[in-house]
């Protein structure tokens, strides 16, 4: 039963979230709706916090104040889910390609907990630590070697009791299937996210496969991030949903798909777009387009329900507004903004105020504004993955000779 009620008949309540004890299992096994928050690493760069590339998560250490105020911004937007900014913080990555952090894997860990618990004291969010891919895997590292990598981060986690545990960003269900191993040993709840489509992992393993080895490993919840379109990742979660059921097994299912259109992707999803990842503003989702997202996800039986990169708060507002009457309030965010553009009542212009209804803003086919600019772009499909020489990595910087091979590569594909 939901743990929030109609204010009166005609309304819902504007309700920031209240404090609960209920854990992410007894929420999703009771069928409440979770919203996750939005793309850190990207929101962040744009704000000056991350640098493009490395995208490792300093500014947890470095400028708590940018991160503090982000979850803020997700809480009150409508997500019941902070997840540390924990992204690519296995030292391995930290230190990676000439990278130099000035704070170790543990010192971020252990302050991205800190912002995250601190903000969702603050409302009904529970804190969810994450690991991610990791270099060593792409280097042909042993399994031993990356499960290590793992467990440093998890000591973390453990230490600052966070309420469950993330494996997500995972190219490749092998890698997945270690980190959720390792996760599992600490009786917490797993959940497990790959960033592939329909097509499956980078080594051609389906979605449903790829499900039931997560599952069967111990995660309890399961589902995509990153790389696709939400449609895109509504519909491989669907396949998910259909190789586990087919299995006999049982699991929750999440999605944290992007904010950007993807229909023009390969396998490898809009790392390979040409315009990855400075020119990818004209392929942002609106509003409305994150309401459709949101029904779909709901009706594919997806409960926890959140975003990736290129997600900022008012994408997850939208989310926690399509979904307003199943979780049976409206997110705190909501104040200031009217329903399907009812705000636009009060504006000067009249046909500006002629735009405040729902059928306006739901069939509108928003312009680009770029009359030279193709709609579809041809992505780059270099066919590398793991076991290729190219996905080697290395602690010293790129050389000048590494990158005239990597031009000269680039114009031959």
């Amino acid at each position: 039963m939901n743990r929030f009620s109609r204010k009166c008949s005609s309304a819902w309540a504007l309700i920031g979230p209240k404090g609960g004890e209920e854990g992410i299992l007894e929420r999703l096994n009771a069928g409440e709706i979770v919203i996750g928050d939005g793309g850190f690493v990207f929101a962040l760069e744009k704000r000056g916090y991350v640098k493009a590339g490395p995208w490792t998560p300093e500014a947890a250490a470095e400028y708590p104040e940018a991160v503090r105020q982000l979850h803020r911004e997700f809480l009150r937007a409508g997500s019941n889910v902070m997840q540390t900014f924990t992204f690519y913080a296995s030292d391995d990555k930290l230190e990676n390609r000439g990278n130099k952090p000035r704070f170790t894997g543990t010192q971020i860990n252990e302050a991205a907990c800190d912002l995250a618990r601190e903000v969702a004291n603050e409302g009904d969010a529970l804190v969810a630590g994450g690991v991610s891919q990791t270099p060593s895997y792409l280097s042909c590292k042993s399994e031993k070697e990356v499960k290590a990598i793992f467990k440093r981060q998890l000591d973390v986690f453990i230490k600052k009791d966070v309420d469950f545990l993330i494996a997500e960003y995972f190219e490749h269900v092998e890698e997945a299937v270690w980190a959720v191993e390792v996760l599992k040993e600490t009786g917490k709840p797993v959940a497990a996210s790959l960033c592939i489509g329909p097509e499956g992992d980078m080594h051609g393993v389906s979605p449903a496969e790829c499900a039931v080895r997560l599952v069967k490993a111990g995660a309890q919840i399961v589902g995509i991030n990153c790389h696709f379109d939400p449609l895109t990742s509504v519909e491989a979660v669907k396949m998910m949903k259909e190789g586990v059921e087919k299995a006999g097994l049982k699991a929750h299912y999440m999605v944290q798909p992007l904010a950007y259109h993807t229909p023009d992707c390969n396998c490898q999803g809009f790392i390979d777009l040409p315009e990855f990842p400075f020119g990818l503003e004209p392929r942002i989702l609106t509003r409305w387009d994150m309401h459709k997202y949101a029904r779909e996800a709901y009706n594919a039986g997806i409960r926890f329900i959140g975003g990736c990169c290129g997600f900022e708060p008012y994408h997850i507002r939208a989310v926690a507004e399509e979904l307003a009457v199943e979780r049976g309030l409206l997110p705190a965010a909501s104040e200031k903004h009217g329903s399907w553009g009812a705000g636009l009542e009060m504006h000067t212009k009249p046909w500006v105020r002629a735009r405040a209804r729902r059928n306006y803003w739901e069939n509108l086919k928003p312009a680009s504004g770029r009359p030279l600019c193709p709609s579809l772009s041809k992505p780059d499909s270099w066919g590398v993955t793991k076991g290729d020489n190219a996905l080697l990595q290395q602690k010293e910087a790129t050389t000048k000779e590494q990158l005239k091979q990597l031009f000269d590569r680039s114009k031959s594909q």
